[in-house]
C-alpha cells in the first residue's frame, strides 16, 4: 500500500497537480492490501487520471470500491479507461456516482476490453437516461463473457433500455445475476426481458421489483430463473462429476499406460529372445546343412571311387573274357588241327595202301628192272647224298628258327609277366586306397554321428527351454489379460505408437531376412561354384580314364598283334596258358571276394545313409514343430491383441452409450 501511495504522489507531481490529503490519509490508514476502498471520498479529475494510470499495471488489488465518490464524467472516463487494461480486478463498485452518457460509453468499452471483472455495481446512477449511450453499454455487455453479477438498480432504465438489455442478454453467455429493481421498465420491457430468457440459459437471478411489471410476467420470469438455476446446478454437478471422472480417467490412463508400457517391454523382450533363439536355431540348421553337404560330398567321392574300382574290375573281367576267348579259339584251332591230322593220316593210309599195291604190282616190274635200277642206284645214292646235305642245311635253319622262336616266346612271357605284375600292383594299390578311404569314411561317419547326437541333445534342451518359456508366457498372458481388458480403452494412442514401432520392427526384420536371403544366395553361388569345380575335376578324371582306356586299347591291339604272331607257337605255349588260366581264375575268385566286400560296404553305406536321412528327417520334423509352435505363439499374441482392441472398442462404446443414456447427457454441452 505504501508503494501505491508513493506512486500516486509521483504521478500527481508529474501531472502538476496536488495529491488529495484525504486519499493519502486513507491509503496510509488502509490495512487490507487486496481491496482499494475510496467510498464516500470525493475524487477530483486529476486523482481519477492518476488512479487510472496506476490501475493499468497494478496487480495488487482485486476489489475496488468507488461508491458515493461524486465522480465527474471526465474523471469516471479516465478511471474506467485505466481499468480496461487491468487483469486482476474482480469486483468494481460505482454506486451513487451519477454516471450518465459518457460514463455509460466508458462502461461499455470497459465491458468489451476487460476480461477479469466478475462483479459490477452501478446502483443509483443515471445510465438509462441517454438511450444511445445505454445502447453502447448494452453492446459491451453482450460482447462480455466474464461478468457474472451486474447491479443496475435506480438507473432510470425505461422499456427501450430493457429492449437493449434483452438483446445483450441474448448474446451474453456469462452473466448470472442481474438486478433491475426500481427502474421504469414497464410491461413492454418486462415482455422483452421474458422473451430473451428463452434463449439465455445462464442467467439465474433477475430482479424486476419496482418496475411496474405485471405479476404474470414476474411469475414467468421467476419460473424461468428457477429453471435456469436448476439447469445451472445440474451443469455444475455434471461439471464436477466430469472433472472428477476426468481426473480418475487421467490417473487410470497413466496407470494403464505404465502397465501397457511394461507389458510391451516384456513382449519386446520376449520377441528379442524369440528372434535370438530363431537365429541360434537357424545357425544350427545351417551347420547341420553344412554337415549334410559334407557327408553328401564324401558319399559322392566314395561313389566315384567305387565306380572307378568297378570300372577297373570290369576291365579285369574284360581281360579275363578276352583270355577265355583266346583259350576257346586255341582249343578250336587244336581240334581243327587234330581233325586235319586225322584226315591226313587216313589219306596217308589210303595212299600207302595204294602205294603198297602199286609197289607189289611194280615189284615184278622192279625185279625186272632191278638190273636197270642197280645202274640207277648209284646215281640215286649220289642224289641222296646231295639231298642229305640239303637236309642238314634245312635242319640247321630249323634249329636257328626254333631258337629265335624260343627267344621271342621268352620275351613275350617276360612282357606278359611284367604286365601281370603291373596289373597286380595296380589292384593292390587300389585295394589299399579303398581300405584307407573306407576306414577314413567310417571314422568320419562316427565323428559326424557323435556331433549330430550332441546337437540333437542341445536342440532337445533348447526345445524344453522354449516350451517352459512358452508355458510361462501363456500363464503371464492369462494373468495379464484381465488387466489389459481394463487398460486398452485408455491406451489407444500408445497402441498406435506401438503399432508404428511394430511396423518399424517388422521392416527391420524384413531387412534382416533380405540380408539372410542374400547371404543364402551367396552361399548357393559358392556351392554352385564348388559343384562346377567338382564337375571340372570329374571331367578331368573322365578324360584321364578315357586316356587310360585308349592306352589299354592300344595295349590290347599290341597284344592282339603279338597273339597273331604267336598263333604258330600256340601248341608250345598251351601248358603255360593253362597255368595262366588257373592263376586268372584264382584272381577272379579273389576279385569276386573283393566285389562281395564292396557290396557289403555299399550295404553298410546305404544303411548309414538311411540312418542319417532318418535322423535329418527327425531334425527337420523337430525344427518344423518348433517353427509351428512359434507361429502358433505369434498367432495367439495377434489374436490377444485383436481381442483386446475389440474389448477396448466395446468398453468405449459401452461408456459412450452409458453417458448418452444418462440423464446428464441432455444438459451436457455438445462437442
Amino acid at each position: 500500500m505504501d508503494d501505491f501511495r508513493r506512486s500516486y504522489v509521483r504521478l500527481c507531481k508529474e501531472n502538476g497537480a496536488e495529491p488529495q490529503e484525504s486519499i493519502l490519509q486513507h491509503l496510509q490508514e488502509a490495512t487490507e492490501r487486496s481491496c482499494l476502498d475510496f467510498a464516500t471520498h470525493s475524487l477530483s479529475v486529476d486523482t481519477c487520471g492518476a488512479l487510472g494510470k496506476l490501475l493499468q499495471d497494478e496487480l495488487q488489488f482485486t476489489e475496488i470500491t468507488l461508491s458515493d465518490c461524486m465522480l465527474s464524467e471526465e474523471g469516471a472516463k479516465l478511471l474506467l479507461h485505466g481499468l480496461c487494461a487491468n487483469t486482476v480486478v474482480k469486483s468494481l463498485d460505482l454506486k451513487g456516482n451519477n454516471l450518465r452518457a459518457v460514463g455509460a460509453e466508458a462502461l461499455g468499452k470497459l465491458l468489451r476490453q476487460n476480461k477479469s471483472v466478475r462483479s459490477l455495481t452501478l446502483e443509483w446512477n443515471n445510465l438509462g437516461i441517454w438511450e444511445e449511450s445505454f445502447a453502447l453499454f448494452c453492446e459491451g455487455l453482450g460482447a462480455n463473457s466474464t461478468l457474472q453479477r451486474l447491479d443496475l438498480r435506480n438507473n432510470q432504465i425505461n422499456h427501450q433500455g430493457a429492449g437493449e438489455l434483452s438483446m445483450a442478454l441474448k448474446n451474453n453467455s456469462g452473466l448470472q445475476e442481474l438486478d433491475l429493481r426500481w427502474n421504469n421498465i414497464g410491461l413492454l420491457g418486462g415482455r422483452a426481458l421474458l422473451n430473451c430468457l428463452h434463449s439465455n440459459r445462464v442467467l439465474r437471478q433477475l430482479e424486476l421489483a419496482g418496475n411496474n411489471v405485471p405479476s404474470d410476467i414476474l411469475k414467468a420470469v421467476d419460473q424461468a430463473m428457477e429453471h435456469n438455476q436448476e439447469r445451472q446446478n445440474i451443469l455444475c454437478k455434471s461439471r464436477n462429476m466430469t472433472h472428477v471422472l476426468s481426473k480418475e480417467v487421467l490417473c487410470l490412463k497413466e496407470e494403464k499406460a505404465k502397465q501397457f508400457l511394461d507389458l510391451m517391454d516384456t513382449i519386446d523382450r520376449q520377441r528379442e529372445e524369440i528372434t535370438r533363439s530363431n537365429r541360434v536355431s537357424a545357425a544350427r540348421v545351417g551347420q547341420l546343412q553344412e554337415a549334410l553337404t559334407e557327408r553328401h560330398s564324401v558319399l559322392n567321392s566314395l561313389k566315384a571311387k567305387l565306380q572307378m574300382t568297378e570300372a577297373a574290375l570290369a576291365l579285369s573281367e574284360q581281360k579275363v573274357r578276352n583270355l577265355g576267348e583266346l583259350l576257346s579259339t586255341a582249343k578250336e584251332e587244336q581240334a581243327r588241327l587234330a581233325e586235319n591230322q586225322a584226315l591226313e593220316l587216313q589219306q596217308h593210309k589210303k595212299d600207302s595202301a595204294d602205294r603198297e599195291a602199286k609197289l607189289q604190282r611194280d615189284l615184278s616190274a622192279a625185279s625186272e628192272k632191278h638190273l636197270l635200277l642197280r645202274n640207277q642206284v648209284d646215281e640215286l645214292e649220289r642224289r641222296c647224298q646231295g639231298q642229305q646235305a640239303q637236309l642238314f642245311q634245312v635242319k640247321e635253319a630249323l634249329t636257328h628258327t626254333t631258337a629265335e622262336l624260343k627267344m621271342r616266346a621268352t620275351q613275350a612271357e617276360e612282357r606278359l609277366e611284367m604286365e601281370k605284375r603291373r596289373f597286380r600292383q595296380g589292384l593292390e594299390d587300389a585295394e589299399t586306397l579303398r581300405l584307407k578311404e573306407v576306414d577314413h569314411m567310417t571314422h568320419h561317419l562316427e565323428a559326424t554321428e557323435h556331433s549330430l547326437q550332441e546337437r540333437i541333445q542341445r536342440l532337445e534342451t533348447i526345445r524344453l527351454g522354449l516350451e517352459e518359456e512358452l508355458s510361462r508366457v501363456k500363464a503371464a498372458a492369462v494373468v495379464e489379460r484381465g488387466q489389459v481388458e481394463e487398460e486398452i480403452i485408455k491406451a489407444k494412442n500408445q497402441a498406435r505408437l506401438e503399432e508404428q514401432q511394430r511396423l518399424e520392427h517388422l521392416e527391420e526384420k524384413l531387412r534382416l531376412m533380405a540380408q539372410s536371403r542374400d547371404e543364402a544366395q551367396n552361399y548357393c553361388l559358392h556351392q554352385k561354384q564348388a559343384m562346377a569345380e567338382a564337375l571340372g575335376k570329374e571331367s578331368q578324371l573322365s578324360m584321364q580314364i578315357e586316356g587310360l582306356k585308349r592306352r589299354v586299347e592300344e595295349l590290347q591291339q599290341e597284344r592282339s598283334g603279338k597273339e597273331q604272331e604267336k598263333v604258330a607257337e600256340v601248341n608250345k605255349v598251351r601248358v603255360e596258358l593253362l597255368a595262366q588260366i588257373g592263376h586268372l581264375e584264382a584272381e577272379r575268385t579273389a576279385q569276386e571276394g573283393l566285389r562281395e566286400k564292396n557290396a557289403a560296404l555299399e550295404r553298410q553305406l546305404k544303411v548309414l545313409s538311411s540312418n542319417h536321412r532318418e535322423a535329418l528327417l527327425d531334425k527337420d520334423g523337430e525344427i518344423a514343430s518348433l517353427l509351428e509352435k512359434l507361429r502358433v505363439r505369434e498367432a495367439e499374441i495377434s489374436r490377444m491383441r485383436e481381442e483386446e482392441a475389440q474389448r477396448a472398442t466395446f468398453l468405449q462404446n459401452a461408456i459412450l452409450t452409458y453417458v448418452q443414456s444418462s440423464p446428464l447427457s441432455s444438459f451436457s454441452p455438445k462437442k
